[in-house]
């Protein structure tokens, strides 16, 4: 057996039984190897039977007294066994199991796990899990015992012995790769010890070891990998040469100045540019900061030296919108735009490729249509993505190569707590514009239960009356998308029809298509709809600064950085906006979550918390970023394992930039081979 078989090379694995364990995205041995426990119960207090606690689950060795009785009682059949022990006796019941009066061997010893209940002066261990107590190793009681994810035909028993089965074959073909250097320094295990003791731990102790051997591995080969695109991306020179860095002729055709912050992230820009090595930024900044003029000022620095500038945005509305704000400006400047979408008629898409490859266009800006083979640049200097979050690494480098190691900017309004940003995106310095303009108002975040309505419906009529507009937004789930996109149908038909009669409502969610989404929020836009019923669609980049209220419905369904988004979109404008989430959740952490959004209008912040809140749940799709999903690690609760990580990953390429040392080659490996699976990156 390899660790890169198909899991039905394992004993007892069959088809039906791959087809399960496939549905849990368990694929190969390996899979299963790292398909890691979600929780553990101790069942290793193994007690007498006079020990027993009632309404407590108990952990009993004892031996079978009788052949189990079976008998029925209304729907159900009932298999009865005595077991004693030298202390007592007590019974245990299984309900509909019949096989189970011919499992059960007089004489033999087991030991039983469950809720013990009394009945009829008798103690009673109802459906207790149970094994045979022997020289076979016990997996489901009496130790310290592993719970999975599973799915329906495949047990918490089944897939613990298939797991030990694969363990004890394969254990020998656990390679080490983590240089001894760095396992002595930061206290960590062996491989093979880790492995065995984060499914079946001998205690806390080991699990603990075991643990943090596993966690710094899976941090260190993101990070090393991450550090070594990062420095090879450094040793690259770059083509676009800048020597003429006045940026006065911009400044003089902007509607407004440049805040202390955009300042600081300029100069941070140029510094790079100056460096005549391949920039290679991280633009973070709350919606409504200003990212997209510094943007503006980055291209026209290139365009001023005679190179051109590729703006990726994930959407046609919001490519839509960087080509109106940049033609707006730059038309005044003499620099030519174009726009690159998917809606261009092939004659049109023919004169903006040519004005590409003649240099004529110095600034492009479209979807993914950008990437697109069709499409090439005279002279490349700058690639910018917006929204990084919506394109994984694969595209920023797709983007890049379009030109000779261009400058890459990667710009988000999804706030990322620093110690994230340095996994997600370690191959990119960072750069913070942690100030608003002023003149911007703070959104007032009420949180309110459904009993509210009435009087939420009446304060959006009295302010359209007023000439303004509101979204209305509804979540929606993968498992029940196509309910809930049917849910938000019949809500838009509702308003229009029932409380909003006299006003302009409209609904758009993801399942419509591209044309009619932006025909919709064009029509927003210009002021022809008062009310938008939407999902997620417009949770990025919309600028409707006449829309002044934002309700959130069943606001518990959101992540608190995906509300945070979502705010964003009101407040745009000089009027007083307002965000309000309705939710009728009695769930503590998720009241938390709303307390959180009512009070603080800090995007780190409120990632922080965000973080905090849903402890190992993947952020925001790790998978996005183009980097492979975590399977151990939890990003808020190993910040300090992080830092280890963070550490050591320098130290090894202070000591061997390229990894050349015989004792780092097998890590080097083991960093392509993580990689590898993942199909959202590129390093090539």
């Amino acid at each position: 057996m390899e660790l890169y078989n198909s899991v039905d090379v394992i004993k007892n694995v069959g088809g039906e039984r791959k087809k399960k364990f496939n549905k849990l995205g368990v694929f190969t041995v390996l899979d299963l190897l790292e398909h890691f426990p979600r929780d553990y119960n101790d069942r290793s207090d193994l007690r007498k039977t006079d020990e027993i606690i009632i309404n407590e689950e108990n952990t009993v060795k004892g031996v079978i007294s009788t052949k189990p009785d079976i008998f029925t009682k209304g729907r159900f059949q009932i298999v009865k066994a005595k077991i004693h022990d030298d202390r007592g006796t007590v019974y245990a019941v299984w309900f509909n199991q019949p096989y189970l009066k011919n499992a059960l061997k007089v004489g033999e010893s087991y030991v039983f796990t469950g809720k013990a209940v009394l009945k009829y002066n008798s103690v009673i261990l109802e459906s207790p899990d149970f094994e045979l107590y022997g020289e076979k190793e016990l997996l489901s009681t009496g130790r310290i015992v592993p719970i999975y994810s599973a799915t329906a035909g495949l047990s918490q028993k089944i897939i613990r012995s298939v797991i030990k089965s694969v363990i004890d074959d394969i254990s020998g073909k656990i390679d080490e790769f983590i240089p001894e250097g760095i396992r002595k320094k930061y206290k960590l295990c062996e491989r093979k010890f880790a492995v065995l003791n984060i499914h079946f731990p001998e205690n806390d102790e080991s699990f603990f070891i075991a643990r943090k051997r596993l966690v710094f591995e899976e941090l260190f080969l993101l990070q090393a990998k991450l550090l070594q695109v990062k420095g090879f991306i450094k040793k690259r020179e770059c083509a676009a040469i800048a020597e003429d860095f006045d940026i006065s002729g911009l400044t003089e055709v902007l509607p407004f100045s440049f805040t202390n912050a955009q300042k600081k992230v300029l100069s941070e820009i140029i510094l790079d540019f100056k460096n005549k090595v391949t920039m290679s930024r991280l633009v973070q900044g709350d919606v409504g900061s200003g990212k997209t003029a510094v943007a503006m000022a980055a291209a026209y620095i290139m365009a001023k030296n005679g190179y051109q500038t590729a703006l990726m945005a994930p959407t046609d509305v919001l490519a839509n919108q960087h080509f109106e704000s940049f033609s707006k400006v730059f038309e005044k400047l003499g620099v030519r735009c174009v726009l690159l979408s998917g809606g261009l008629k092939k004659s049109e898409k023919r004169r903006v490729y040519e004005s590409i490859e003649l240099g004529y266009a110095k600034i492009v800006i479209g979807t993914h249509a950008v990437i697109q083979d069709a499409v090439k640049f005279d002279n490349l200097g700058l690639a910018i993505t917006d929204e990084q979050h919506r394109f994984g690494v694969r595209q920023r480098n797709k983007l890049s190569k379009k030109g000779n190691n261009p400058h890459i900017l990667v710009m988000t309004a999804t706030p990322i707590p620093r110690t994230l940003a340095l996994i997600l995106y370690g191959d990119l310095d960072i750069s913070i514009i942690d100030e608003l303009p002023p003149g911007r108002q703070k959104t007032d975040t009420l949180f309110v239960n459904s009993s509210y309505y009435q009087r939420i419906y009446s304060f959006i009529k009295k302010h359209i009356d007023r000439g303004r507009q509101a979204y209305i937004i509804c979540p929606t789930i993968e498992e029940g998308e196509k309910n809930d996109l049917k849910a938000v149908e019949q809500y838009t038909e509702k308003l229009k029809n029932e409380i909003f009669q006299n006003y302009r409502v409209e609904c758009i969610h993801g399942k419509f298509k591209a044309d009619y989404k932006n025909y919709v929020m064009e029509s927003f836009s210009k002021g022809d709809i008062d009310i938008l019923v939407s999902t997620t669609v417009i949770e990025v980049g919309i600028n409707v600064p006449n829309a002044v209220i934002m309700l959130i419905e069943n606001a518990e369904r959101f992540g608190l950085a995906q509300l945070h988004q979502l705010r964003g979109r009101v407040g745009r404008g000089a009027e007083k906006s307002y965000c309000i989430l309705v939710s009728d959740s009695e769930n503590k952490v998720a009241k938390e979550r709303m307390e959180v959004m009512t009070k603080s209008s800090d995007g780190f912040e409120i990632s922080e918390k965000d973080l905090s809140l849903r402890g190992p749940g993947d952020f925001f799709g790790t998978r996005q970023h183009g980097i492979p999903e975590l399977k151990i690690a939890n990003l808020y609760k190993d910040i300090e394992v992080l830092r280890e990580v963070r550490r050591a990953s320098e130290e090894l390429y202070i000591n061997d930039p390229l990894l050349e040392k015989e004792e780092n080659q097998k890590l080097a490996a083991e960093m392509d081979k993580f990689f590898r699976e993942t199909d959202n990156i590129d390093f090539g």
